[in-house]
């Protein structure tokens, strides 16, 4: 889920925090007494896929109720009345991450709109690659957007269509549509999850009792003793109501293109992502980068959390002993802009602290489960060899980071990526360490179970480490002035 660009443009609060971000993760749930309730402890599950702002919508038959707010899952439910409220055995939810300006509750989700067979509720993670084209057009024939979301295309189009039922409906509107899409979409009966036909974004299909789930990822499951089924495949279209359970697949077969960064940093470890345990996939990657790239060491540090998994890997197929040499500090949130570039570096102490007997005099390999603008890895590397260390070799448990994401990951243009304006030797100079290495792409993929990339059909998207889109980045090659003018009808908007 992208949002349009705002101006002016605003810098994230976060800006020391050097990580990709996943933009959201969606929640839904049939045929349960406790809906809301659930909905919103499957958020709380998904919270790491988006912090800014949370949502649910339910439906008791006839009524729809809605309650999304700005902020952390706790925060935008910390009254019981606000879930209490949401009467109903059907409801989905939504937690976001925004990618540029200011967050605004009109681009919360779920996203609610009353078409001509009845109300609709649509929560979306992923990001439409031609959805500033469309909505152009939209635009042009009189359609009012209440939203700078590119989700408000897929509502648009559904609402413009001439089909009778939702589900052919949203089949039309889909068919229109390119890029990356897992949605949950409610009616005042149904509940409908879909994948697009490459299946970038995750969802899974879980049972509670009479109950049916769908969510980003097992783990929305595991917090409400839900059982999981299996993974909704790429092009399915999954529609429950009181009929039952129905599967579709109505879009032309593509070549799967899972986002293989699910497994390397965004998934929760816990989780499962297409058969495959997220923790055990990132043990293989760090034991895949120990096998490339070993390094005489006293001690494998792992860069918390994202990289404790490859760590241990690492260590376990080098018999490099595993310390925690660095401590971060759960009870802090999201780096301030500070006033000063001295209080700004200090910045990363808020979150880690180097665990100096661990580190003192000894040759430390330093893993992390990737490199954007590296401005994170510079001061963590500095910070370890403050505390003392001989020697500082930073391996990561991903391929070089060279190529924006178009697909529902926040990632920097791409003269920002470290990756993109350096060599492995210039980035190593740049970051201040002895040396530097990444996983092969090759060996991401023998992580995975197989024997290397296939590049005729590799299987998991892979773009941001070899440019390889396999989807047309269409609004990409829209001319500059329908983007400024885009741009400027937001600014009015909003300003």
């Amino acid at each position: 889920m992208v949002h349009f660009p705002q101006l002016p443009f605003g810098l994230p609060d976060d800006q020391d925090d050097d990580k990709p971000r996943e933009e959201c993760g969606v929640f839904g749930i049939f045929n349960d007494a406790d809906a809301a309730a659930h909905t919103a402890l499957g958020l709380h599950a998904l919270q790491h896929r988006g912090q800014e702002a949370a949502g649910i919508v339910a439906c008791d038959g006839e009524q729809f109720h809605s309650h999304r707010g700005l902020g952390h899952v706790h925060r935008v439910f910390k009254s019981e009345k606000n879930t209490i409220r949401l009467e109903g055995a059907l409801a989905i939810g939504h937690v976001r991450y925004s990618t540029s300006g200011d967050p605004a509750l009109r681009n919360v989700q779920p996203l609610y709109a009353d078409l001509a067979f009845g109300g609709i509720a649509l929560a979306h993670n992923g990001n439409l690659t031609n959805a500033l084209t469309l909505r152009h057009k939209l635009v042009e024939q009189g359609c009012i957007f209440q939203s700078t979301s590119d989700t408000e295309v897929i509502i648009q189009l559904m609402a413009r269509s001439q089909k009778v039922s939702v589900e052919d409906r949203l089949i039309d509107a889909l068919s229109q549509i390119d890029g990356a899409y897992s949605l949950v979409v409610m009616t005042e009966d149904t509940l409908i999850g879909v994948r697009d036909p490459q299946g970038y974004r995750p969802l899974v299909l879980g049972s509670h009792g009479d109950a049916t789930i769908m969510a980003s990822e097992t783990c929305a499951l595991d917090i409400i003793n839900a059982e999981y089924v299996r993974d909704v495949q790429p092009g399915e279209m999954v529609v429950i109501n009181r009929d039952g359970i129905r599967t579709l697949n109505p879009f032309p077969q593509q070549g799967r293109r899972f986002c293989v960064f699910e497994y390397i940093y965004f998934a929760r470890p816990d989780s499962l992502c297409e058969g495959l345990s997220v923790y055990e996939m990132r043990k293989n990657i760090g034991a895949e980068l120990a096998r490339e790239s070993g390094v005489e060491a006293d001690v494998v540090v792992p860069v918390p959390d994202s990289g404790i998994p490859a760590a241990l890997g690492y260590a376990q197929a080098s018999g490099i002993p595993f310390e925690l040499g660095i401590i971060r500090n759960h009870y802090v949130g999201r780096t301030f802009i500070q006033p000063t570039q001295k209080t700004r570096d200090i910045g990363v102490r808020r979150k880690h602290n180097a665990n100096r007997k661990y580190l003192e005099g000894k040759r430390v390999i330093l893993v992390d489960d990737s490199i954007v603008r590296g401005t994170t890895s510079t001061k963590i590397v500095d910070m370890v060899r403050q505390a003392g260390a001989a020697e500082v070799h930073l391996r990561i448990s991903s391929p070089p980071t060279a190529h924006p994401c178009y697909f529902g990951i926040d990632t920097p243009e791409r003269d920002k990526l470290l990756a993109a304006r350096f060599d492995v030797a210039g980035m190593a100079r740049v970051l201040g360490v002895d040396s530097l290495a990444f996983v092969s792409v090759d060996g991401l993929y023998r992580a995975a179970g197989l024997p290397g990339r296939d590049n005729a059909n590799p299987g998991y998207c892979d773009a941001c480490f070899t440019g390889d889109y396999a989807t047309r980045l269409l609004d990409n090659e829209t001319p500059s002035e329908m983007r400024v003018v885009t741009r400027l009808n937001e600014r009015r908007k909003t300003g």
